[in-house]
């Protein structure tokens, strides 16, 4: 049974089709209305997501041959700034799961959290929505807050495993060439932040996240034997193509939900404290009912800037309020939940998986709350 598919009689996947088409139904005058609804959110990030998850598994898989010597704890380590510099925690896990070991949960947790908080991710990304500029104190502020959040989830990690630590990479190989495919997509990602890359179109798209990942992809290919070549890519093209399906249904449903719901109610006058709750509570909300994280982000700026406005608070606070409701939480409808159910959540059951992603990222954001009270607390 594939681990997408409950022990209920029609899968989880199934359900939410059939969810968003009532909810097309039920919003638009007509049939044809009802499928354009549906065909609008469902096709709306699928190039964007097969350009990378396509690459990141072709990688992933290559990497499980090549089977480089490295500790799962250095994947654990370098989640959080790949996420974020990847402006994606879909590829920045893709990539790390496959030296992570029974640590594959921490990995995940870790680059959610990292895209969420770390420039230039997060913080950017809103920042940018409300028209504001990221400053030093922003950055500082959301590096800070980023450092209780991580903790928070290493620990839920920990005890959804029950406390075992994770397993040595027993027969890896370890050869020096194993380890290039990773080397040069750290190497282009970080060429990315040079001034340089910026002058050259084709340069600067091999420094993209995408870009990277199509030339790490393409070189752990070469370093595979050749008659090992046709089965690691169509091992990422099964991977990329179960999740791609899942990702559009979840977008449709998440697209449907966010027209759908009355978050206008919930943004009275407010300040201080309130105002921080108020911006925490809307982003959490369009993140439930959007499930993509660059569509909340997308979405919840042109509705939270009156508020942010009347509130009183600096823009650091309030774009981290926005970050930290964020977080709230991994569901069905993100595709980042499907890409962890498929591998670090492959053994458990769908009522368990549902609970450890939904209840971790609920975890991490209200420990990001409490970081952005005490923030405005203490002045900062």
């Amino acid at each position: 049974m594939p681990a997408h598919v409950s022990r209920h009689s029609l899968p989880l996947a199934i359900w939410m089709l059939l969810a968003a088409v009532l909810l097309a139904l039920a919003r638009g005058p007509g049939a044809l209305e009802a499928v354009a609804a549906f065909n609008d959110g469902f096709g709306r990030n699928l190039g964007a997501f097969a350009l990378i998850l396509l690459p990141s598994f072709t990688l992933s898989e290559a990497l499980a041959r090549l089977r480089p010597l490295l500790p799962g704890r250095l994947a654990t380590g370098a989640a959080p700034p790949l996420g974020a510099a990847m402006v994606c925690p879909d590829t920045a896990y893709a990539t790390l799961a496959p030296i992570a070991g029974r640590r594959r949960l921490e990995v995940a947790l870790g680059a959610f959290a990292g895209f969420k908080l770390l420039y230039p991710a997060g913080p950017l990304i809103v920042a940018t929505g409300l028209g504001v500029t990221p400053s030093g104190r922003m950055l500082l502020l959301g590096a800070t807050i980023f450092v209780p959040v991580w903790l928070a989830g290493l620990g839920w990690a920990r005890l959804a495993a029950g406390g075992a630590a994770a397993a040595r990479q027993g027969d890896a190989k370890g050869p020096l060439r194993a380890h290039a495919p990773l080397a040069l997509l750290f190497m282009l990602i970080a060429a990315g932040f040079t001034p340089l890359t910026g002058s050259s179109g084709r340069l600067g798209f091999l420094t993209t996240p995408a870009g990277a990942l199509l030339v790490s992809a393409a070189l752990a290919l070469a370093l595979l034997p050749p008659d090992a070549r046709r089965p690691a890519l169509e091992a990422a093209m099964r991977r990329s193509a179960g999740i791609l399906l899942l990702i559009g249904i979840a977008t449709a449903l998440g697209g449907l939900l966010g027209r759908a719901l009355p978050v206008a109610a919930l943004s009275g006058a407010a300040s201080g404290p309130a105002a921080v709750i108020a911006l925490f509570t809307l982003s959490a909300a369009f993140k439930m009912a959007q499930g993509s994280s660059m569509a909340t982000f997308a979405a919840v700026s042109p509705v939270v800037a009156p508020l942010a406005a009347a509130s009183g608070l600096s823009a650091p606070l309030v774009v981290m309020a926005i970050c930290a409701g964020s977080l709230a939480t991994i569901l069905p409808n993100d595709s980042f939940f499907w890409l962890v159910r498929e591998d670090a959540l492959a053994g458990a059951s769908e009522r368990r998986a549902t609970m450890l992603l939904a209840l971790g990222g609920l975890l991490q954001a209200l420990v990001a709350l409490a970081g952005v009270l005490l923030a405005l607390e203490m002045g900062l």
